[in-house]
């Protein structure tokens, strides 16, 4: 692990592939909307897509900007996600770490899931640990633009240089870069970070505490 991070004073995290894995919970969702149009199941590419993307980008990028798109995109809609949240699984070290962190630092969400998020956040008994929560909805231009990131620093009251974002894709890094904003790889060594970390554990480390 990369040594310790120093001037932070807020923790933000992606959703996906960092606070769940929901590898099941989206190839399950996506599937089924392929397959109610006649479409064959996402290969890995595809969903390495749709893993960092919103919904209405995955959609469009699964049925390539055919006449199918709109139509796809209603019955995703129409579908929901609530389903598909028993398939999603918390990252075992998430709530250890948020509670220890605050309230010696500001803690946030920043990720690229649309109204899907509070219902997770509510399941997860994970509300009221989180002092901001920015999703796509809340911002012009999803991740990989840095919309969500000012948006998360503007509501904490902070430069985005005393955040630390956990991110596992390059949308997330592409996304920190532009922000301005400190990177932590989550389980991904190969993206550009300031620091990488396999596990949530290791963030406590990461950052120790200066209070």
């Amino acid at each position: 692990m990369d040594s310790r991070i120093r001037g932070i004073r807020a923790v933000a995290f992606d959703c996906d592939g960092v606070m769940f894995d929901t590898t099941r919970a989206n190839r399950t969702y996506y599937n089924r909307v392929l397959a109610h149009f006649g479409q064959p199941p996402m290969n890995e590419e595809q969903f390495l897509y749709v893993h960092a993307h919103t919904g209405e980008e995955s959609i469009a990028y699964l049925f390539q900007e055919t006449e199918l798109v709109a139509a796809a995109d209603i019955f995703r809609r129409s579908m929901g996600y609530a389903q598909f949240l028993p398939m999603m699984e918390i990252e075992p070290h998430l709530k250890p770490l948020l509670k220890w962190l605050r309230p010696r630092y500001k803690t946030a969400v920043a990720t690229n899931r649309m109204d899907t998020m509070p219902r997770v956040l509510e399941t997860f008994g994970l509300t009221a640990l989180f002092d901001c929560v920015v999703t796509a909805l809340d911002v012009p231009k999803p991740k990989p633009r840095p919309d969500a990131l000012f948006k998360v620093a503007d509501h904490l009251g902070l430069t985005p240089a005393e955040i630390l974002y956990i991110g596992d894709s390059m949308v997330d890094a592409e996304a920190s870069r532009a922000a301005g904003m400190l990177f932590a790889a989550y389980d991904n060594p190969d993206l550009p970070a300031q620091a990488h970390v396999q596990h949530l554990s290791q963030v406590r480390g990461l950052i120790g505490s200066e209070s």
